[in-house]
Parts: structure tokens; C-alpha cells; sequence
């Protein structure tokens, strides 16, 4: 078990936006933190309003954004125009290329979210986008699978054998994650104890596959669990 915790992400001011880096990322570089498997980026963005990212393009990367507070104004190559909210998910397969863009859609507010990259196990395939809503009421009652490399229970099929799961904790509420595989867990925000070390917002963790992990103690607190290969 490895922690990584919030301070000691990589950090990026460039006005418009700010940005946290949980691995190495543009001109963040950190050998120890390439990545966990084939989760290869955790990016915690605010974009300031009516600012965003302009046309530019990706291939053979499964992305996908976790929108926190605010709105995210998507357009791609492939057609699709959506916005964005709290509570929605995005995913886009960039397999043989894409080009899009991203702005906050207000004036007035920031966009807080997260930017998750995750590597393929199959390149050059035709690029795909999905967006979905998931339930508040859902994620407090226990872990709900986002991501799955087979669509499982509803969940948004990617080109990985990675589960992706989001479960919110609060008052006398406790989670477990169990043993099995690789497991990378993200705290999105609030606080919580895990097996009685505190975590805060941005805090994370590298479990090995014996690993077991109670949570408790939380406050508002949202967690994203990666089971990786």
C-alpha cells in the first residue's frame, strides 16, 4: 500500500486554469509517478469562466471527465455537442484520433472536474463518445461501476480491462474495498479515515492485490476506486 497524498501532486497555474497532476503530465515530471498500470493521468482541473481548452487533438487514449461543480462545453470531430454537469460522466475512446474542445459555460462560475486518462489495449480503432448521468442516491448506497471492459451493469464500455467504481460516504456510513487486483483509490472530495489514517480531498492510494481498505469516518466524502489489470 502506497499513499499519494494531495500536496504532493504536481501543480499548474496558468491563470484560466488551475490543476493538480496525481502523475506526470505536460511540464510536470516525476519518475516515481509515471502512472499506475494503464491508468495514466488523474488531473483535478478549475477552469476559470468563460475560459477552456481550444480545438486540439488526441489518439489511442480512453478519456474520460468526472464533472464536479460547474459546466463543461464539449464539440468534437465526430459531431457531438454536449454540456456537461455534476452528477454526468464523459467518456471518449480517441483510438485513431479526434480533434474537440472544451469551455466552461458560464461567466460567472468555475468548472471543477476531473480529466482521467486511461491507456488502451487496442490502437487505431475509430474514435467513440458516451455521456451518462449517475445517480446520487445510487452512489450512497454502495459502489457503483462507471467504466467496464464489458459494459457491466449498465456501466460505459472501455477498451481496458479496468472497472472504474464511485461511492459517496458520510456521517456513520463505512465502505470496504476488498482484496483482488490492482486498485488505485482517488479521494474526490470530503474526508474520511482509511483502515484509521485520515484523507483528505486529493489524497490517494496504491493498493497491492491483498490489500483490504475500510473507509469510515467520512464527511461529504466521494471516492473513485480503479481496478486495474
Amino acid at each position: 500500500m502506497q499513499w499519494r497524498r494531495a500536496a504532493e501532486r504536481g501543480k499548474a497555474d496558468h491563470g484560466w486554469l488551475q490543476s493538480w497532476h496525481s502523475f506526470s503530465f505536460a511540464g510536470y515530471y516525476d519518475p516515481a509517478f509515471m502512472g499506475f498500470g494503464p491508468l495514466r493521468v488523474i488531473n483535478e482541473d478549475i477552469i476559470a469562466p468563460g475560459a477552456g481548452f481550444a480545438t486540439h487533438g488526441h489518439r489511442d487514449m480512453e478519456i474520460v471527465t468526472w464533472m464536479l461543480s460547474g459546466q463543461l462545453n464539449h464539440q468534437d470531430s465526430m459531431g457531438h455537442q454536449a454540456s456537461l454537469r455534476p452528477g454526468e460522466l464523459q467518456y471518449m475512446s480517441a483510438g485513431s484520433g479526434v480533434e474537440h474542445s472544451e469551455y466552461n459555460g458560464s461567466t460567472t462560475a468555475p468548472a471543477h472536474l476531473l480529466q482521467i486518462w486511461i491507456e488502451p489495449w487496442v490502437r487505431g480503432e475509430a474514435p467513440r463518445y458516451q455521456q451518462t448521468h449517475v445517480d446520487a442516491a445510487a452512489l450512497a448506497q454502495g459502489w457503483v461501476l462507471l467504466l467496464s471492459p464489458d459494459g457491466a451493469l449498465g456501466s460505459i464500455s472501455i477498451k481496458q480491462d479496468a472497472r472504474v467504481y464511485a461511492l459517496r460516504l458520510s456521517g456513520e456510513q463505512r465502505g470496504m474495498v476488498p482484496a483482488g487486483c490492482r486498485r488505485y483509490l482517488h479521494l474526490v472530495r470530503g474526508l474520511l479515515r482509511a483502515n484509521g489514517q485520515p484523507m483528505q480531498a486529493g489524497d490517494a492510494l496504491m493498493l497491492d492485490p491483498g490489500d483490504v481498505l475500510m473507509l469510515d469516518q467520512a464527511e461529504q466524502a466521494e471516492v473513485l476506486r480503479f481496478d486495474l489489470p
